[in-house]
């Protein structure tokens, strides 16, 4: 018997290879939300020096970049205290943290327990995908679509982005998964090419629309592009069908966040709010149990 099959045949040690697995990937992940802003800044800098580079740039005093490799492989994870590289067995996620009761194994300082609970969310999530999906390729594809609403979520909390180096490829693998969804005229995961290509053009389009509207009656800026994406990306992954429920319920959380906020000492109207980390869990959660109340609904309109 192959592993494959074995897994087939086994839910309970599918569910348990998915959630290892989750921890594993949530490990990465952890090394994505912290290093490819990073990444990003060091690109964007390294730009604008370029632009404003004088003619004689030989003669100009122009500030130094970092040289030194830095990306999602290199360097080695160290303790953001001590700066001391993390040897493999300190690394091991969830249980050397807890192991290591939380502290660097070199210099004892506190290690933000953000980490672990990223790996912990990640690895939840994995095995409700696997729950929800059983074993075959969409499982798959809904791990992926819920590794990277982790990594996007995460990087919009702490710095207001969601980067085009993951919403981007998010689109696109959503319309190539839709090459095996389903026909048209069912509401299923991964949609069907039909429902995609609507479903990212009206995602885009919308918030795109509100954006601009919203500017020119406020002369505000409401939110960023990367909410046109990541919903586009919504769209070409659970197709056009969804795409309300998941604008309702992230509009609905964003605004009692906001209110919350509004009530605390120092925030006002003006304290921005991410709104991709709404947008994530929404779509999340319309991609495990939205498809049957969305399609209960068109077939009441339908035959109506």
């Amino acid at each position: 018997m192959s592993v494959l099959e074995l897994l087939a045949s086994s839910p309970h040690l599918y569910l348990g290879v998915a959630l290892t697995m989750g921890l594993v990937v949530g490990s990465f992940l952890n090394v994505v939300i912290h290093r490819l802003p990073i990444i990003l800044e060091r690109q964007w800098r390294a730009q604008c020096l370029e632009m404003a580079a004088p003619p004689d740039a030989a003669a100009a005093v122009v500030p130094a970049l970092p040289t030194e490799p830095f990306n999602l492989v290199v360097p080695r994870s160290a303790c953001p205290a001590c700066k001391a590289p993390i040897p493999a067995l300190s690394n091991i996620p969830l249980i050397s943290w807890l192991a290591l009761k939380g502290r660097c194994a070199n210099c004892g300082k506190p290690i933000s327990a953000r980490y672990p609970l990223v790996e912990l969310l990640t690895a939840v999530l994995t095995a409700g995908v696997a729950w929800k999906f059983g074993f075959g390729w969409p499982a798959l594809a809904a791990m992926v679509l819920t590794w990277f609403l982790v990594a996007l979520a995460f990087i919009d909390v702490d710095h207001q982005l969601l980067p085009d180096n993951l919403t981007l490829p998010l689109l696109w693998l959503g319309l190539a998964v839709s090459l095996w969804g389903t026909p048209a005229g069912t509401v299923s995961f991964p949609a069907d090419p039909r429902s995609s290509i609507i479903g990212a053009i009206v995602g885009y389009g919308s918030l795109w629309s509100v954006y601009h509207l919203f500017r020119l009656l406020t002369g505000k800026e409401g939110m960023g592009y990367g909410d046109f994406k990541l919903l586009g990306a919504l769209g070409a992954w659970l197709g056009w069908q969804m795409l309300l429920p998941i604008v309702l319920s992230a509009a609905v959380a964003g605004s009692i966040v906001g209110m919350l906020m509004l009530g605390r000492r120092g925030q006002n109207r003006a304290t921005p709010i991410a709104f991709g980390p709404f947008l994530a869990a929404s779509g999340w959660l319309v991609m495990m149990w939205g498809r049957p109340a969305v399609a209960a609904y068109l077939h009441l309109y339908t035959h109506a």
